[in-house]
């Protein structure tokens, strides 16, 4: 804000860090602080010097939100991009609204605010011009930064026109932007953070500092399933640069001046524990798994006509399990979170995909109002659904509590993959009925889920396609503690379900892109029940892959298919894989993906090729165990993440409908799996069923 202060008049609104209540505004006169920045409104200022200042509110862990919520703002505003700053806005649920990163939301929320944000902005400047040259704000047009009247050639910069036009009424209505109009949504802009990442400036929560602030590390339980029993920690408490061992709930934290004194005095502790669970082992998982799918006691989740009719008369049943194991989110970023505790409030800073959850569970463990904790975003180093969880910030917030002092509670990479909050584990099994001439009369899924919730999306597709649909689950309420993994249920469904229906439309002799537009084809004509995805546009996606790629029309190639709706978008993917040495090796991957208007080009591949890449990755290697309890994998060296030179080359095409974002932070990852295993599939005839793929003997033996 200050760099933006340069010259002359306006209204500055700044926010206080140190008072009680951090988030209220404090308005300081224009001579007070010459040139300061005009605020138009929640999103947007202008300062005299023409430097427009754009906040971000959401929490930025590299969808690119913080480079396209300011696109949009700037779009309507007609702004010169090369004057735009953007600044990370803190956690203020009066000025903002779903200040969250998850769900691939964001986007689709905030894309009319953000565009009446900057519409009402423009308007204001416009009606400046108009005042000071005396004529209708209809006769005149916004360019690139000015405002400029046609009749006589003149104009007016943002910044000349900002003190007056923020005297201007704010409109409550204003006109938008017809997107054909559009100059900067849609274009390939850099994240506005690039510079920063690369030259190493401070970004990240383990890059915050404060001057006081203790550091802190952690001893959870080994296992899950054990409790606290004793604490020995004097050798710990003599060590350099200790400041103090705190034993509460659970754990055990050592407080100290440096990261590496309390990460070495950490391992001079001597805990004891006791088991208040049974301790489960990957072995026992697996007998879970295979009683649980032939429990009576299953919740339906959606039932269509009489699937136990159309088993009886079917010419064939196809029936299939599959398998996912525990995964570790491994954001590159482990868990860290800043803390201070005073008597008039609480300051809070970090990465977190949920601001507002952090303050509001920090306030009710400490028993204050949420308008006495302030939450300051730094930038996410990955998240993936681990931090929509708040509990690294509830650890911080009562350490702080404890000992009286800020403090910066720090995970290691072994803390971060054996601390719990991981993708569930699950089975499912699936049953298909098909009649004489191939067409699928019956469909059942179970899935059996350890702590998934619901671990099917009951109305995703085929439902809506087949006459006879049943699909229910179980649940397994397990020690293991879990949490969203990114595309939470679909990011391991999509591969089990496009798989088997790859595995029916072969054992009817069709072919697999034919086979699921028969079926849209029938849920279009003849839908069954309620449907929840759009028809034509997931038709739009299997129809641009299958073009782009070349659906069956290459030789010395074997292809597979995959198409998913998720989180409001459909992304189709023809995998390519190709023998070599008498082994499949994954060449390339075609992606068509619907996510209505695409803001940032640039971005919006990034998100596409990243979700591919995380997506193959985890189904092709990554794999959680467990022992007693405990994790068998605990850092990189055994927990395996795919590699550079195993990432295949990839082809990203989009659907240009022009409807609204639906957004593309998670629907990418989901269609990959089945994608590569059926491509796998038509060039070995190995059909794969559980993940992780490089672990099964179906692979080891072609």
């Amino acid at each position: 804000m200050k760099l933006a202060a340069t010259a002359g008049g306006g209204l500055f609104l700044g926010f206080s860090w140190t008072g009680s209540l951090a988030s209220a505004l404090e308005v300081v006169s224009d001579t007070a602080i010459a040139a300061g920045e005009i605020n138009f409104n929640s999103y947007l200022a202008l300062s005299p010097d023409g430097i427009v200042t754009i906040l971000s509110p959401n929490p930025e862990l590299g969808q690119n939100i913080k480079t396209s919520f300011p696109m949009i703002v700037a779009e309507e505003l007609d702004a010169d991009w090369t004057k735009v700053k953007v600044v990370q806005a803190p956690l203020d649920t009066n000025k903002f609204e779903r200040q969250v990163t998850g769900g691939s939301g964001a986007v689709p929320h905030s894309w009319e605010r953000l565009r009446k944000a900057g519409a009402t902005a423009r308007h204001m400047l416009l009606e400046a011009a108009a005042k000071r040259w005396k004529v209708s704000a209809g006769t005149l047009r916004t360019e690139n930064g000015f405002v400029l009247n046609p009749a006589n050639g003149k104009k007016l910069s943002y910044g000349e026109l900002a003190t007056e036009a923020s005297k201007v009424p704010v409109p409550e209505n204003v006109k938008l932007k017809d997107p054909k109009d559009f100059k900067l949504i849609g274009t390939a802009v850099r994240n506005v953070d690039n510079h920063e990442m690369i030259t190493g400036k401070p970004l990240y929560g383990l890059d915050f500092y404060k001057d006081g602030m203790l550091f802190a590390m952690i001893q959870r339980p080994t296992a899950f399933g054990l409790k606290l029993k004793s604490v020995d920690a004097t050798a710990a408490k003599a060590m350099p640069g200790i400041v103090d061992v705190v034993t509460f709930k659970n754990n055990v934290a050592v407080v100290g001046k440096s990261t590496w004194q309390v990460s070495k005095a950490r391992k001079a502790l001597k805990v004891q524990y006791e088991a208040e669970a049974a301790l489960e082992s990957s072995a026992d998982h697996d007998r879970i798994f295979k009683e649980l799918l032939n429990s009576t006691d299953a919740t339906v989740r959606r039932k269509d006509g009489d699937v136990e009719a159309a088993f009886k008369s079917a010419a064939k049943v196809i029936k299939s399990e599959y398998q996912c194991p525990f995964l570790s989110h491994s954001p590159m970023e482990p868990m860290n979170f800043f803390a201070h505790v005073r008597p008039d409030g609480v300051e809070l800073v970090g990465p977190t995909q949920t601001p507002e959850r952090a303050r509001d569970q920090v306030a009710e463990l400490l028993k204050i109002a949420p308008e006495k904790v302030t939450v300051q975003l730094t930038r996410l180093g990955g998240g993936f659904g681990r931090r929509l969880s708040a509990d690294f910030a509830l650890e911080a917030a009562e350490l702080s509590s404890i000992i009286k002092a800020p403090v910066k509670v720090i995970w290691s990479r072994e803390d971060d993959m054996t601390g719990g909050t991981y993708r569930p584990a699950v089975r499912y099994r699936f049953e298909a009925a098909l009649d004489a001439k191939g067409n699928m009369i019956g469909y059942k899924l179970r899935g059996v889920g350890m702590n998934s919730g619901n671990p099917t999306r009951e109305d995703n597709f085929p439902s809506g396609a087949v006459d006879n649909l049943l699909i229910d689950s179980v649940e397994h309420k397990s020690p293991i503690t879990t949490g969203p993994w990114r595309a939470p249920i679909t990011n391991f469904l999509a591969f089990a379900e496009q798989s088997f229906i790859d595995e029916v439309a072969h054992a009817a002799g069709k072919d697999p892109v034919q086979f699921r537009l028969e079926l849209l084809d029938k849920a279009k004509k003849s839908p069954v029940g309620e449907i929840k995805y759009d028809i034509d546009r997931m038709r739009g996606v299997i129809n641009l892959a299958a073009e782009k790629s070349g659906w069956g029309k290459k030789k010395g190639v074997a292809q597979g298919f995959s198409v998913y709706f998720s989180h409001r978008s459909y992304v189709a993917q023809v995998g390519e894989v190709e023998l070599k040495d008498n082994k499949p090796v994954i060449k390339k991957i075609y992606a068509a993906a619907d996510c209505g208007m695409v803001v940032n080009l640039s971005g919006a591949n990034q998100q596409v090729r990243g979700g591919i890449v995380d997506g193959l990755g985890h189904a092709m290697y990554s794999n959680l165990t467990f022992k007693n309890g405990a994790p068998e994998q605990e850092n990189f060296n055994s927990y395996r993440l795919i590699r550079m030179k195993e990432i295949p080359e990839v082809d990203v095409h989009f659907v240009h409908n022009g409807i609204d974002p639906t957004g593309l932070g998670e629907p990418a990852l989901p269609p990959t799996g089945g994608a590569v295993a059926n491509a796998i599939f038509k060039a070995t005839g190995k059909r794969l069923r559980n993940q992780p793929f490089a672990e099964q003997e179906e692979l080891k033996t072609v």
